[in-house]
């Protein structure tokens, strides 16, 4: 998939306008080579495939986030970025980010909720950013025309081709209305799902998802989705260790499981009784042993039909298709935090061979336990 082109950029049709522009990122290039030239190549910044821009061991400046707020902007979303990019360290306790925002408004930025947020950083700082996130928003022209004010589309024209671009909550509608999500799988909020749909037919909306990875861009589903999202690029940056430390001083998951299904509004099921989690508490007290739906069922007093329904209905996923996320997970955190064979690591984490713990880890990981340990385990370097 390629990382982006520029016909996934709006047209700028004010040609002074964009002469200006084309000015000042000269005038921004030019101060900034000399510091560009100590930049590694997209190559060295990333080893994992479709992620310009992460947090590579040997890049040696915090990687650039910078936050896009667009009024009427989302005030929860606009502070998820700096919240969860801000509290990521290294080992040596050195950021591993720098988290500015910009805007296109003059002076503070308006809020849904009717109070004013301030910027701390020019709009052309997207020229330099290494990932760009869009907070939600009721920006009018992207919310119910589908498209770019003048003003956001200049912006959208300093993002760098190498940039990854991330929208929270409704700031898909913006990255809809910019085409970059044009033949690709997307989400938003459950409730503006439809209509996103509608506006940009070429886009692939997934309603059910709290986040969806493309490579270069990225969406989330609505408000603390989208800090599902970025604690997940921050595990894909620099791993699960930084990843469960910043989730643990945020007070939250570092993974949530499930899918958007379980907050939209249902009517509910006639059969009465609690959730399941107590019994996925069991499972995962079990990782390590052969675990069946239906002796998983029977320990929660179900039949298999029933538990699979509910189990279903709460998660998003099967339950053998949560319960083999869950080894996998464990497995991770067994590859950067130990130094046990991959076949030992199977046999605790209850796929019982190397063979299947590869076949299961590159579907769910979509890489290999030896690549993983390679780019996480703690024996390595982590400084940035």
């Amino acid at each position: 998939m390629p990382s982006s082109s520029s016909a996934q950029r709006p047209a700028d049709r004010e040609r002074p306008e964009r002469r200006e522009h084309l000015e000042r990122l000269e005038d921004l290039e030019r101060r900034a080579r000399p510091a560009r030239a100590r930049r590694p190549g997209r190559a060295q910044q990333s080893e994992h495939a479709g992620r310009p821009g992460s947090v590579h061991r040997r890049q040696r400046r915090p990687h650039r986030v910078v936050v896009l707020l667009l009024p009427p902007v989302i005030g929860f979303d606009a502070t998820i970025p700096s919240l969860i990019f801000g509290s990521a360290t290294d080992a040596a306790g050195q950021p591993l980010y720098e988290v500015r925002m910009c805007t296109t408004a003059e002076g503070p930025v308006s809020t849904s909720r009717g109070y004013g947020l301030l910027a701390d950083a020019p709009l052309e700082a997207l020229a330099e950013a290494d990932t760009v996130v869009v907070p939600g928003t009721r920006l009018p022209a992207a919310r119910e025309r589908g498209e770019l004010d003048d003003a956001t589309r200049r912006a959208f024209a300093l993002i760098p081709d190498t940039a990854r671009v991330v929208s929270v909550c409704t700031g898909a509608f913006v990255l809809a209305a910019a085409r970059m999500l044009d033949g690709r799988r997307a989400t938003t909020h459950w409730q503006y799902a439809a209509e996103l749909q509608r506006l940009h037919p070429a886009i692939r909306v997934d309603a059910n998802a709290l986040f969806v990875d493309e490579g270069r861009v990225l969406t989330s589903a609505g408000l603390t989705a989208g800090i599902d999202l970025c604690l997940h690029m921050v595990r894909q940056d620099a791993g699960w260790e930084v990843a469960n430390r910043v989730a643990r001083y945020c007070v939250a998951p570092s993974w949530r499981d499930g899918s958007q299904a379980q907050y939209i509004e249902l009517p509910q099921p006639a059969s009465n009784g609690g959730t399941l989690a107590a019994s996925r508490q069991w499972a995962l007290g079990r990782l390590g042993t052969r675990v069946t739906v239906p002796e998983w069922a029977a320990a929660a007093h179900m039949s298999v039909r029933t538990f699979n329904r509910r189990f279903q209905a709460e998660t998003g996923l099967s339950p053998a298709a949560w319960l083999s996320r869950q080894r996998v997970r464990r497995a991770q955190e067994l590859l950067e935090t130990t130094d046990l064979p991959v076949d030992a690591i199977a046999v605790r984490t209850g796929f019982g061979t190397g063979a299947a713990l590869r076949k299961q880890f590159r579907a769910v990981a979509g890489t290999t336990p030896s690549d993983h340990r390679r780019r996480f385990g703690s024996a390595h370097d982590r400084t940035a």
